[in-house]
């Protein structure tokens, strides 16, 4: 008995490979997969500027990165004497406005090389609702917690949504011919909108990105919202805030990501790379053992016979640095 839909996800025609250089920015959910990416040692640069959820939000910091521009002057903020900027997440934080233009300065400038440098940018959008400084109407990618009355909040038309990315991915194909982006649409509910209202941000955000894909030969969909919604279509996929997709959630997800866009003699590479980090995760029980000095030993030749492709120093050195104590035992 089949208990639910599958559905048949393209392969990516030109796999993606361990040593491509990728840069994920958007939603939670971009930041969670972007993590697992680098916990298998991809070059992978994850949200510098934090989570971002709007496409315009999204689009104004990657434009800025890209033409080298500053973030307005007049969007700084102070709240309980910590100083932030509307352009950015909470992570961008310092007890100074000048210490968080430095902290800006530094991600848009890391985030202009990974943009020119990179095989693949993966976009994760979040959500069509916008808020907007009622004094300006400047567009803010994160409140702050400043007060509610200071904002207004509304539906970004389509049109809208789709003119600023278009005028971004132009900006880059210019900078980097080659590059390769997955757009995604965030499985995250952001139920504090409404219920019904999630679902007409996320539809339309869904169709932004076929209009996209259909417009540019180099950007591709990744279906996680639909995987989420329809694969794993039960409240135990998600975590107690009814939200976000559980672990186990992300951990399917992940499967059919990394299925979809990687050749099988990269994915049994992965394979391997998971189980080198559970093996480098073992505890033993009696670590002065001898059966603990062969793992130990077994474990550095695995290292070093995958070392010449992925940077496992770190790992090595640890591992050597477990060796000598059986050498130097105190």
């Amino acid at each position: 008995m089949q208990w639910f839909t599958k559905f048949d996800i393209p392969k990516q025609e030109s796999p993606f490979k361990i040593e491509d250089k990728f840069f994920s920015i958007g939603s939670c959910f971009a930041e969670s997969m972007g993590q697992r990416m680098k916990d298998s040692k991809f070059d992978i640069l994850i949200n510098p500027f934090g989570t971002i959820f709007h496409p315009l939000a999204i689009s104004q910091l990657l434009q800025a990165s890209l033409e080298k521009t500053n973030v307005p002057e007049d969007l700084y903020l102070e709240r309980d004497d910590m100083h932030f900027h509307y352009w950015a997440h909470s992570k961008i934080m310092g007890k100074s406005k000048v210490e968080v233009r430095g902290k800006l300065l530094g991600e848009l400038a890391l985030c202009r090389e990974y943009l020119i440098k990179s095989n693949v940018l993966i976009l994760t959008l979040g959500t069509a609702w916008v808020y907007e400084l009622k004094s300006t109407s400047d567009l803010v990618a994160n409140c702050h917690k400043k007060q509610g009355n200071l904002f207004q909040k509304r539906l970004t038309p389509l049109e809208e949504m789709k003119k600023s990315l278009v005028n971004t991915l132009q900006l880059l194909k210019k900078e980097n011919p080659q590059i390769h982006v997955v757009l995604t649409v965030s499985p995250v509910r952001h139920i504090k909108d409404g219920i019904s209202e999630n679902q007409l941000s996320k539809s339309l955000l869904r169709v932004l990105c076929d209009e996209l894909s259909r417009e540019f030969e180099n950007v591709g969909y990744f279906p996680a919202y639909e995987i989420m919604v329809d694969e794993l279509r039960d409240y135990r996929f998600y975590k107690p805030d009814m939200i976000h997709p559980t672990q186990q959630a992300e951990e399917y997800i992940w499967g059919k990501w990394i299925q979809t866009h990687f050749s099988q003699e990269t994915i049994q590479l992965l394979n391997e790379i998971k189980q080198l980090k559970l093996d480098l995760a073992h505890r033993p029980l009696s670590p002065a053992s001898n059966s603990h000095q062969k793992f130990l030993n077994s474990l550095k030749q695995k290292l070093e016979r995958m070392s010449p492709r992925i940077d496992f120093t770190k790992e090595l050195e640890e591992v050597n640095s477990q060796l000598s104590e059986f050498k130097n035992p105190s």
